[in-house]
């Protein structure tokens, strides 16, 4: 793996010539051109070179008449021609013709001009593979390590520093010449240069040099920071006995200027040291990097450290808290005030609750104060970090509560309801505060806007006012939000009113405009006919509009715009109000006018529903749960089920659910918060436990890159691996074909083996693959000679750009005796996008929003013999790897019916919801429908044919 990844990789380039020129052609332009044309002659010498077309008789005219050449561009070409032209005859030993080519190397290195010794040291460092070419040139970059311009001599060390890499024996006093080089330079990019070749070359005297600057190490260049703070990670993972001398040097370079030596700095320190001071010190450079980097990835990326370092030591942020929460101030970017207020919410304690939620709140108003401010996804993360905190910390719910009542009339409606769903959380859980948050909310109903949070409200009010004032007063707050009831009679007085005017001013020109408009006879209730003009019913329409029109209280509004949903809580709410109030009060005048008051508003509801006012006419479910609570009220004293039901069933339902809500998460903290045992006292020791850096539990540098590049070792299921194997060819024909297919990231990989079953050798065989879907092919396999029985394995890579359910097909071609065509066509390769699906969480709002969002459907019927509507959910959720957002309360139990929605998430960042409604029949089978929504169509249609798959693989039932 290590001998692949350090051979040299070049880029096929493709030339757009009609014609490849021959290699006359080619010749002529060298030896007859001018430097215009050798330049375009041995570029396309390069091209066909690096596409595997080498030009080797083309070198010496090279060397005669372009190497000649004073000419900068050309200079600067033949560099590119001496690194990809094959040096080697087919004995392996250098060519002769190399022997001039280093020459003239020589003589560039001693060229006076500064510029053409550097580029020639730096093409130095691209051949350092080839000793017999370097040999000769060692002694004059050594000397190069004398000039006077820094150009040259940064360049010379790290083109020694190249060689020494690959061929240590050619520079053996490496480590002193790096040593001396340091202590005459003055250059900062020579000294980062020569002591990254010394660290390599020599650690004890790189550790030598940093110790020597003792504390100057602050005032260095970046870059030989940078590489101070490499060496020291790299001499602390075995033991060290200068551990503290370099926790002082690594001490001086948090307050560096560079935000990348102070990230590398902070986290470093806390590698070395797990002090408490260490850490605090590395927490507060990571919180100073946060504020003042204007780059939101890197603040997202410092923001990780900070919370993993938190997670490792808790108590020592402390004091930290309102330093974090300064990064609000100083980003406008949600997700770094989102991963920041995670933090603080982990670092929240009884100590310093207050503080966070007197920031928070300030916070809170300068989303109204200040325009740039005005972020709805800030105020709504505020509000609920308020919320979670307040719930947490009962101390300060009686402070936030009221202050965030101020935005129950927000235009923004996922905040307001946020607000709501505090508001019932803390009036729920804190009894003493029931009073004070009903009168306000009491006192709010008038600036509210929405229907959901109307509803929210109503029911509040309905579950938790108690006292005969308090009641009373939510009445007439009702009635005003309400406006002037009947409202069917209201609204057609005022329909009645605004055609009153214009038929008395009009009364002349509409009796004149009758005469020229069609009529048409139209049939009354009781048969006879009448004349209705076309001019009548337009300016009736007009009027009616204009009425629905004019402005009206906000929950009048709701109304007459069709939500009778809200329509039915209020009646609910009201029914509650009058149930309490005849058991706390014993007027029994009062409570009489209240309930006539409450049957009248919810009689006019239903009234005004079936009328022409109404943009959409009141549904059947509303209009019998409207007639229930007028049912109860005129059944007050004797309906004592329904009065139960009222006013004690429906808190008791809410109080059951927040306390399954509060053990989920319980659950779910304890999970993160229980600590991992690593090791077992009774395992085995591996070489990797004797590492100083496991006992410090610090960060491996060099795991992380093996991770992030994919080079890490994986254990894979050697029968997970067999299923991966697909037939692409039959066992009778010529060639049998297989392919294994691995899913590395974003490609597919396909490793093929062929097999020649025939006693003839196949010439020129190929195989061409195609795809079907977001699919791409990045490398195509080369051309092959199988001989007679023999293997060849042949890989091809595809790149996957989408979660779509993708097809690879093709066919394999070969040339037989007698140079005859044959092929093969192959068995289809379907790409499992299961591999791609993870399960995700979202909460309920955002469930709703991304459904009425995503414009894709894709409706699957379920039929299926498992009998368990629970078992079929969780079915669905394996073959699908979609997670249940339905509470586990509510699809436990024994019934016959069951719906729930399901989410995940692509690692392409697409979301698919999907809604299973299912029943359970007579026959013991279930049936019903599975709804999967998303925004593009691939994956709504992958998921439902991944599910209806699924049916048909399920075992049927025994009899």
């Amino acid at each position: 793996m290590a001998a692949s990844q350090d051979a040299t990789c070049y880029t096929v380039v493709f030339e757009s010539g009609a014609e490849t020129p021959s290699v006359s052609e080619l010749r002529s332009g060298l030896e007859k051109g001018s430097d215009d044309v050798k330049f375009d002659t041995l570029r396309k010498i390069i091209i066909a070179t690096i596409n595997g077309n080498p030009q080797p008789t083309l070198m010496m005219p090279i060397i005669q008449y372009v190497l000649p050449s004073k000419n900068k561009q050309l200079k600067k070409l033949l560099h590119f021609y001496w690194e990809v032209c094959p040096k080697y005859d087919e004995n392996g030993k250098l060519k002769q013709e190399m022997i001039l080519v280093v020459n003239a190397i020589r003589n560039d290195l001693q060229h006076p001009n500064e510029y053409i010794r550097g580029a020639t040291l730096r093409f130095l460092q691209k051949i350092s593979k080839d000793a017999e070419l370097l040999e000769p040139l060692i002694p004059t970059c050594r000397s190069c390590l004398e000039h006077r311009h820094s150009y040259v001599r940064k360049n010379a060390v790290f083109a020694l520093y190249s060689i020494y890499r690959e061929f240590e024996n050619l520079i053996p006093d490496a480590a002193e010449l790096m040593t001396a080089f340091l202590g005459a330079e003055t250059d900062a990019a020579c000294k980062r240069n020569a002591f990254v070749f010394l660290a390599h070359a020599a650690r004890d005297k790189a550790v030598e040099y940093i110790l020597g600057l003792g504390d100057n190490v602050g005032g260095l260049d970046e870059a030989l920071q940078m590489s101070i703070i490499e060496v020291i990670r790299l001499d602390c993972k075995g033991e060290t006995a200068h551990r503290a001398r370099y926790i002082r040097a690594i001490f001086e370079l948090l307050n560096a200027s560079s935000h990348a030596v102070k990230y590398e700095a902070a986290t470093t320190l806390t590698s070395l040291t797990q002090n408490p001071a260490a850490v605090k010190a590395a927490a507060s450079s990571f919180i100073n990097l946060v504020i003042k980097e204007s780059d939101n990835n890197v603040k997202l990326i410092v923001l990780d450290r900070l919370e993993s370092l938190h997670a490792k030591h808790d108590h020592v942020f402390d004091g930290l808290i309102m330093d974090v929460l300064q990064t609000l101030s100083h980003s406008t970017d949600i997700e770094v005030r989102r991963k920041a207020v995670n933090i603080v919410m982990s670092m929240t304690s009884s100590r310093n609750v207050e503080d966070v939620v007197l920031f928070l709140k300030k916070q809170l108003q300068r989303t109204q104060e200040s325009d740039a401010e005005k972020s709805p996804e800030y105020r709504q993360l505020l509000i609920q970090s308020i919320h979670i905190t307040a719930i947490k910390f009962s101390e300060v719910a009686a402070s936030v509560v009221h202050a965030l009542m101020d935005f129950l009339g927000d235009s923004n409606n996922p905040s307001a309801l946020d607000v709501v769903s505090f508001v019932r959380e803390v009036v729920e859980k804190f009894p003493h505060l029931r009073s004070a948050i009903t009168s306000k909310l009491i006192s709010t109903l008038p600036e509210v806007k929405s229907g959901k949070v109307f509803r929210g409200v109503l029911w509040i009010i309905g579950e938790y006012t108690e006292g005969v004032d308090n009641i009373q007063e939510a009445m007439r707050e009702v009635r005003k939000v309400l406006g002037e009831i009947p409202i069917l009679a209201s609204e057609q007085k005022l329909l009645d009113e605004a055609s009153g005017p214009a038929g008395e001013e009009g009364e002349d020109k509409e009796k004149e405009k009758e005469r020229a408009v069609s009529t048409k006879p139209r049939v009354l209730a009781d048969g006879t006919y009448a004349t209705e003009t076309a001019f009548s019913t337009s300016s009736a329409n007009a009027r009616l509009e204009a009425v629905k029109a004019a402005s009206k209280p906000p929950l009048r509004t709701l109304i007459l715009g069709g939500d009778f949903f809200t329509g039915t809580v209020l009646a609910s709410a009201l029914t509650k109000l009058i149930l309490r109030f005849a058991d706390v009060s014993k007027d029994v005048a009062i409570s009489n006018i209240l309930r006539a008051e409450a049957m009248l508003i919810m009689t006019s509801i239903i009234r005004v529903g079936q009328s022409k006012f109404v943009t959409v006419q009141i549904d059947e479910d509303s209009n019998e749960r409207i007639m229930n609570c007028i049912q109860t009220l005129s059944e007050l004293n004797t309906s004592k089920d329904a009065h139960e039901a009222f006013l004690d069933d429906t808190q008791a339902a809410f109080t059951k659910m927040l306390t399954a809500q509060e053990k989920r998460a319980a659950e779910k903290k304890e999970k993160e918060t229980t600590k991992k045992v690593l090791v077992q006292v009774d395992d085995l020791l591996s070489f990797r436990q004797f590492s100083k850096r496991v006992a410090d539990d610090g960060i491996d540098y060099d795991e992380d890159v093996s991770k992030a590049t994919g080079s890490a070792e994986t254990q894979e299921d050697f029968m997970s691996n067999l299923s991966r194997i697909s037939q692409l060819t039959g066992f009778s024909d010529p060639i049998y074909a297989e392919a294994f297919v691995k899913m590395h990231g974003f490609d597919i990989l396909l490793d093929v083996l062929l097999v020649n079953q025939t006693p003839n050798t196949l010439q020129n065989l190929c195989i061409d693959f195609a795809t079907l879907g977001d699919l791409k092919i990045v490398e195509r396999p080369s051309v092959f000679t199988i001989a007679p029985h023999g293997f060849q394995s042949i890989k091809a890579t595809i790149k996957v750009s989408s979660t779509e359910t993708g097809v690879i097909f093709g066919s394999i071609l070969w040339e037989g005796p007698n140079m005859g065509e044959s092929c093969v066509i192959l068995n289809d390769i379907h790409i499992d996008i299961m591999d791609y699906i993870k399960p995700a969480y979202c909460n309920e709002a955002q469930f709703r929003s991304m459904w009425t969002e995503f414009e894709w459907e894709n409706r699957v019927n379920v039929n299926s013999p498992i009998s368990d509507p629970r078992e079929y959910l969780n079915h669905v959720m394996k073959v699908t790897n979609m997670s249940c957002l339905t509470p586990e309360g509510a699809t436990s139990g024994d019934c016959d019916f069951l719906s729930a929605n399901m989410y995940a998430r692509s690692l392409f960042g697409e979301d698919a919801l999907a809604n299973l409604s299912v029943e359970r029949t007579e026959l013991g089978t279930v049936t019903g429908h599975v709804r999967i929504r998303a925004k593009t169509q691939g994956i709504a249609l992958s998921l439902g044919d991944r599910i209806t798959m699924a049916q048909k693989e399920a075992k049927p039932l025994t009899v």
